[in-house]
């Protein structure tokens, strides 16, 4: 039976891309689960009450992570064949390479990386759409399962923080999703974690 789920991301959090990694493993690997990928502004997450929205600022004082969630969102709408691949390049750049994901010409070349091209993922970001749609994805995620951080999976209306140590390992999303079944379970912490 397929496992349908949403799971938050902004490709700067490490543990978005250990569980991201991971979703996206399982999805090739042939996991029978239908995901929604869903952007969550941790730079929106930080403004303080009464100020203006991210999405409703200059671009100049977006943070740092707006801009690549934008060419995300570009890439999963309008060019859904190459979105894994975009996905998983674009939280290596960041978190192994680490570059400025905050700038065009970097998210230009993680496109060119995949097969995409830059020009038409670009003009995709500076049509505004995907500004709109980040904007309507972050507040359903604040407002509908308060979500405050990333990677939040979500099934149904129950929502989780998790924070998974490994990378491509489809096991874990696995277990995260049946530790969702379970509704009885509020929180479960380790106070520390062994490495």
């Amino acid at each position: 039976m397929t496992r349908q789920f949403a799971v938050s991301f902004d490709y700067r959090c490490p543990f978005a891309r250990n569980g991201h990694t991971s979703v996206v493993q399982g999805l090739r690997d042939g996991r029978d689960w239908d995901v929604r990928f869903l952007p969550f502004s941790l730079d929106q997450v930080h403004v303080e009450e009464g100020e203006l929205p991210v999405w409703d600022r200059d671009p100049e004082v977006w943070g740092t992570g707006v801009l690549a969630l934008l060419w995300g969102i570009a890439v999963r709408d309008s060019f859904p064949d190459h979105f894994y691949d975009w996905h998983i390049a674009a939280f290596a750049a960041r978190h192994e390479q680490g570059l400025k994901i905050a700038k065009a010409e970097v998210l230009a070349e993680i496109a060119t990386s995949v097969g995409l091209d830059a020009d038409a993922v670009a003009a995709e970001v500076d049509s505004g759409r995907p500004l709109k749609v980040l904007a309507d994805e972050h507040t359903e995620a604040d407002k509908r399962w308060h979500v405050f951080g990333v990677p939040t999976f979500i099934v149904g209306e129950r929502a989780v923080f998790v924070r998974v140590m490994d990378q491509s390992n489809p096991t874990d999303v696995d277990r995260v999703l049946d530790l969702l079944e379970w509704t009885d379970l509020n929180e479960f912490k380790h106070t520390s974690v062994e490495r």
